[in-house]
């Protein structure tokens, strides 16, 4: 999953290869931290440790894409999709392990 964030938040984006659907961009966002959370919930424990470490991640991000990376620009909204999901994330893998038989 770091791989891909790495791949999806840092890779120049080629020209004309936006996503023509409005917000599509926002799912992609919080999808991707779902998951980055959800996986590090499950490697290193549901802990809320983990859950600011992906946020600090996400924020990030957003500050290295806006001064750092030509053709990429940070957003607020995308750091806003970024928390729902690593949230979501967190939080299905907090309920799981809370269902599981001890």
């Amino acid at each position: 999953m770091v791989l891909l964030s790495l791949y999806t938040l840092f890779w120049p984006s080629p020209a004309g290869a936006g996503v023509t659907l409005p917000g599509a961009d926002k799912l992609v966002h919080a999808g991707l931290f779902l998951l980055l959370a959800g996986t590090a919930g499950l490697r290193f424990g549901a802990s809320t440790r983990v859950l600011v470490a992906v946020l600090a991640y996400a924020a990030g991000s957003e500050l290295v894409q806006a001064a750092l990376l030509a053709g990429r620009s940070g957003d607020a909204l995308d750091l806003l999709a970024d928390a729902v999901g690593a949230a979501a994330g967190w939080q299905l893998v907090r309920r799981r392990r809370w269902a599981r038989p001890r």
